[in-house]
């Protein structure tokens, strides 16, 4: 009776080696997990910047404010994953995001 299979210990193993794996993946993770949301508003603040550029080609002027771009589609948000807000300078058409007050 020769069968093919996985015997118990077999089993075991491959969990044990799964596990240390975890173990040691998932701290890395949660740390970088700041860097990971700063960048994210990094990114965030040049895609909006750049649609502030699209608007301003559309409509041959600076927009009024963000809010005036979010109710004409051209961005949906204007706070970063990491909960920094982003403002808007309309004399010169420049995005930057800060931490929220409070």
């Amino acid at each position: 009776m020769n069968q093919k299979g996985f015997t118990l210990i077999e089993m075991l193993v491959v969990l044990l080696v799964i596990s240390v794996l975890l173990i040691i993946t998932i701290p890395n993770i949660v740390k970088q997990q700041g860097t990971i949301r700063d960048k994210g508003c990094a990114a965030l603040e040049k895609m909006v910047q750049g649609q502030v550029q699209a608007y301003q080609i559309d409509q041959d002027k600076l927009p009024a404010s963000l809010s005036a771009m979010k109710s004409e589609g051209y961005i949906n948000n204007d706070t970063c994953p990491n909960g920094d807000k982003l403002h808007y300078n309309s004399v010169d058409g420049t995005v930057k995001a800060s931490k929220q007050d409070g």
